[in-house]
């Protein structure tokens, strides 16, 4: 398994991971509530994939996606995040990993070979270079690796696809932090393989318009969305706290 290879916890980590760093803050008590949410959600299907989206760069999806997935570590779950901006993904900067060009997950959709076909090297030995250890118990990260000329094909490959139903026999909950929604298909692809999807939404500035072209774009894909997340919402204290429900 691929390891941090720097020590410690570096200031942009800790001032990310609030569930960590700060588990008595609203801010860490919501994340925790989304958890329990989505876990009463799950009465007629297991919901073990969960996409994060937003409808646009800045509404906070990776800090939602790093910390959902600290809260359901914290419950002696086997956690992994996957990366899957492509194009601009952050979670190497956020768990700060060292991230090169030869791992991440657009190296291991390309290297993957099925079991099936490969007896000198299984899945799980493959696996294991490119999948990082984050310093926090029960939490591991696939980093997004370097941009390929073609991501949604990347990511809409029988390889990818494949990849993605080996790690839920690994893994107890995957969390996909994937592009925003808008102007782009990536997400659209991977949500045919998520459980849930999630859609993170910045409070006094996204606008209901646009949480309804979201809507759209997922109607169109034939997905649902599972709820939505306000993100930056003031507190009397600075503290800030999400909110989860349906989209109808």
């Amino acid at each position: 398994m691929a390891t941090n290879t720097k020590s410690g916890i570096n200031p942009k980590q800790k001032a990310n991971l609030f569930v960590n760093n700060s588990p008595k803050s609203s801010f860490a008590e919501a994340i925790k509530t989304i958890r329990t949410n989505l876990q009463f959600s799950a009465v007629d299907k297991e919901i073990k994939i969960i996409l994060v989206t937003s409808p646009e760069p800045g509404d906070g999806k990776s800090l939602i996606s790093c910390n959902l997935a600290g809260a359901y570590a914290q419950e002696n779950k086997k956690v992994l995040i996957i990366d899957c901006d492509l194009r601009k993904g952050r979670q190497h900067e956020i768990f700060n990993i060292n991230r090169d060009n030869t791992t991440g997950y657009t190296n291991l959709i390309l290297n993957y070979t099925n079991a099936s076909s490969s007896v000198t090297q299984p899945v799980k030995l493959e696996l294991k270079d490119y999948i990082c250890k984050t310093g926090i118990k029960n939490l591991h990260l696939i980093p997004n690796g370097p941009t390929p000329p073609n991501p949604i094909e990347l990511l809409a490959s029988s390889k990818n696809q494949e990849l993605i139903q080996v790690l839920r026999e690994i893994y107890d909950v995957i969390i996909l932090d994937c592009p925003p929604v808008l102007g782009l298909s990536d997400t659209l692809v991977m949500t045919k393989l998520s459980d849930a999807n999630i859609i993170v939404v910045s409070a006094n500035k996204t606008k209901l318009e646009t949480i309804s072209d979201v809507k759209k774009a997922f109607d169109k894909a034939n997905s649902q969305i599972t709820g939505v997340i306000i993100n930056k919402v003031k507190e009397k204290h600075n503290g800030y706290y999400g909110y989860y429900g349906d989209i109808e």
